[in-house]
């Protein structure tokens, strides 16, 4: 059976032993026993760099011994992250499975996402360079899943471990997903649903024909008409309407301080696929400390 058929909409755990990708392994975790889904966790063996790839390496005693190695570390991984995995819901039987195929990450991962309901990637804070750095393994994800990407830096605080799921709304059809997604999110968690919508991506010019009051009513009017049928379907949801006028990422950001989870689309109103880099969702991934999902419009 391959590892596509065994994922079957289930959750889908990217290890690869550091401490990001244990916190990963514990939020995947109660993400599968909340939903009462499968948890499947994959270790990718990467093949030998290109500096040690000559032809005298292959089949020789050296690259079997180096292979021997990988297996024996990429099993250890797995190993611990099953552990941190049951031990993140104590008296839970979670159902996991585990591969560790040999094959370039990337890839491999983009074409698991095909048969998962989510992916579950841990991500280390980032400078300036690593914000740059389009082969992450997050920052492809992010780009090229087949399913929500969940990215996970840290834990959740203790006392916001009850606070809302933060939506950010922009009407786009990725919009639309997130706000599907976000709405299951918050009544699985029992949470209030923060909705978020900057009227502008960019900063609100000095001088307009209307003021920002008139603006900020119609759009709230708009937001609400939008939430409505989701309101209606999710009537154990509260939700709290944002409006603000520019910046989304500062106030996504500033919200996410005090939530469990973010919520947001993969590219919005003003983007498509091939300009991820500059879009809210791309930004706020490198930035926030809040366990993020990106809800891809494939």
């Amino acid at each position: 059976m391959s590892l596509n058929t065994k994922l079957q909409q289930g959750i889908l755990a990217a290890v690869d032993g550091s401490g990001a990708s244990d916190d990963a392994v514990r939020w995947a975790a109660a993400e599968a026993a909340r939903r009462g889904q499968d948890l499947t966790i994959v270790n990718v063996i990467t093949t030998l760099s290109a500096g040690w790839s000559g032809p005298w390496m292959f089949g020789s005693p050296i690259s079997e011994e180096f292979g021997l190695w990988q297996q024996q570390q990429a099993d250890q991984v797995i190993a611990d992250s099953v552990r941190i995995a049951r031990e993140s819901v104590p008296g839970v039987e979670l159902h996991i499975t585990t591969e560790t195929p040999v094959a370039a990450v990337v890839p491999t991962l983009i074409d698991l996402t095909k048969q998962a309901g989510m992916v579950v990637v841990g991500s280390r804070r980032m400078g300036a360079v690593g914000r740059a750095l389009l082969g992450s393994v997050s920052t492809a994800l992010l780009h090229h899943a087949h399913c929500p990407v969940a990215i996970v830096r840290g834990t959740v605080a203790a006392e916001h471990a009850n606070g809302p799921v933060v939506l950010g709304v922009d009407g786009s059809p990725a919009s639309e997903r997130a706000t599907a997604l976000a709405f299951d999110e918050a009544s699985w968690r029992h949470a209030e649903l923060v909705a978020v919508h900057a009227f502008s991506d960019v900063e609100w010019p000095e001088i307009m024909p209307l003021p920002w009051s008139a603006v900020e009513a119609e759009a709230g009017e708009i937001l609400s008409e939008r939430l409505a049928g989701w309101q209606e379907r999710y009537p154990d949801v509260t939700v709290h309407k944002v409006i603000v006028r520019d910046h989304p990422v500062e106030h996504l950001l500033a919200q996410a301080k005090k939530a469990q989870l973010v919520v947001l689309g993969s590219h919005g109103r003003g983007g498509f696929a091939g300009m991820l880099l500059g879009s809210v969702s791309s930004v706020i991934a490198h930035e926030i400390d809040t366990p993020l999902i990106v809800a891809r419009n494939d």
